[in-house]
């Protein structure tokens, strides 16, 4: 193919209007809640007693009312860990809170906490754990039949459903079991089937995990990536059965690695996918609450912040968990830590300029690449956030910002890579009334959506 025939191949590829809806969110919460909050564990073996889970004063309003006041969008809970103790009161297993003393057996954490989260705003999500340390089916095929059960009654007694987050887990050897090997074609299928706006995070087609649980974002995250494999958790080590493995190797895609969609990553491949990045991290060292971490072990506002712009700020999604103590509450600390991530985006959000009163010119080509001016009446500004119209595609590969005075003169403030949905530039404070974007690098020609400029105010990491 020609360099232009790449381009045009490149930006055909589009996100799904399912895709659409989770990258509009941004950011949502992770919930860890099981009996691990009871025994102090962060993996448990399947052999927990359902009378552990008794949390005294459960109070999920309390959860998603902060949740939502930190501008989290959305919550996924732990409806099945790997223990295999279900907080619903399935068909399918004993081992649920069916048999716990929460509420003498009535409860149904699942079920209230869809009801807070359509209370305070919050769409609604699940994680099944496909490893299951408690089913007797577990590594036999009759599990796949098991775990569709599970998956049909979450995604059909609870109203909408936003996203199945999939691990892919499988640990079996931890039990001295066979590998259980999961029907994902018929998970998606049914998932799609039950809820057609669901998202399957992870080892699914729709979101991509970023790669690590510390918070660390590329440089660059592309939404546009060669096709991965995401029914084997992109592993192909266990696919060596054949001579044209090497091959079939040089070609294959690993999700983790530091560059999935430049062109040079893209050389070469006729199948690529929309397949944007997802950043998960917990707001303590652990996934489950732990007593110990009360102290120390919740991540500072700082830290939480910086990854809230180098993921939502920088084409990424976030997805932030708080885990609930063995009360039933989230703990003070977390909430005092939401409350304050809230404020600061707030904060951000007030200062920006009334777009009634920024002006954002034609995008013209020039012997740089294509550039705009933004003007505003004179103000001291620190950053800028601008969106791409998805429906070209993700187009621009690098830009720069500068700052124009009354003589045409310009002042270099910001380079960045891509935009994408998202990107959150910020800048040394100045003063001006033009700032000027040059988009040094771009699949073809630039189809912008937004453009906000704000004032100086906002806390800066």
């Amino acid at each position: 193919m020609t360099e232009q025939q790449k381009l045009e191949f490149y930006t055909s590829i589009v996100p799904r209007p399912n895709q659409l809806i989770v990258q509009d969110m941004k950011f949502y919460a992770f919930v860890h809640y099981t009996v691990n909050t009871f025994t102090d564990k962060e993996w448990g073996d399947g052999t927990e007693s359902e009378q552990v889970f008794n949390p005294t004063a459960q109070d999920t309003d309390q959860w998603c009312k902060a949740i939502a006041g930190a501008g989290m969008k959305g919550l996924i809970l732990t409806c099945k860990h790997h223990d295999g103790f279900c907080l619903w009161r399935t068909k399918t297993t004993d081992h649920c809170i069916s048999n716990s003393p929460y509420k003498d057996g009535k409860g149904d954490v699942v079920a209230e906490v869809a009801e807070s989260c359509r209370k305070y705003g919050l769409k609604f999500g699940v994680y099944l754990s496909p490893w299951d340390r408690n089913s007797k089916y577990y590594s036999t095929d009759a599990y796949n039949d098991f775990y569709v059960q599970q998956l049909t009654e979450l995604l059909t007694n609870y109203g909408d459903i936003f996203m199945l987050w999939l691990d892919g887990a499988c640990a079996s050897d931890a039990d001295g079991k066979p590998k259980q090997i999961y029907d994902f074609e018929r998970i998606y299928a049914t998932a799609y089937k039950l809820q057609p706006n669901i998202c399957i995070s992870v080892t699914g087609p729709d979101i991509r995990w970023v790669g690590n649980e510390s918070g660390k974002c590329r440089k660059s995250e592309w939404n546009v990536v060669p096709y991965i494999d995401h029914n084997q958790n992109q592993d192909t080590s266990d696919q060596q059965t054949d001579a044209d493995y090497k091959k079939f190797q040089k070609k294959a895609v690993n999700a983790m690695q530091a560059d999935l969609g430049s062109r040079q990553a893209l050389e070469g491949y006729d199948r690529l996918m929309w397949y944007p990045a997802e950043v998960d991290v917990s707001i303590r060292k652990g996934w489950f609450w732990h007593k110990k971490e009360d102290r120390f072990g919740v991540k500072s506002l700082r830290r939480l912040m910086t990854i809230y712009y180098n993921s939502v700020g920088a084409n990424g999604l976030f997805l932030l968990n708080i885990p609930p103590t063995s009360e039933g509450k989230l703990a003070d600390k977390d909430v005092q830590r939401l409350s304050q991530m809230g404020y600061w985006i707030d904060r951000e959000k007030s200062l920006m300029l009334p777009p009634s009163s920024v002006q954002t010119t034609e995008i013209v080509k020039t012997d740089r690449g294509y550039e705009f001016d933004v003007t505003f009446p004179s103000e001291v500004v620190d950053r800028i956030r601008m969106e791409e119209d998805l429906s070209f595609s993700q187009r621009i590969e690098k830009f720069t910002i500068y700052a124009v005075n009354s003589r045409g003169k310009e002042k270099k403030l910001y380079r960045g890579t891509v935009v994408g949905f998202g990107r959150i530039a910020i800048f040394h404070p100045t003063k001006c009334d033009r700032l000027r974007v040059v988009i040094n690098e771009c699949r073809l020609e630039p189809h912008d959506k937004l453009v906000e400029v704000y004032k100086k105010g906002a806390y800066r990491i």
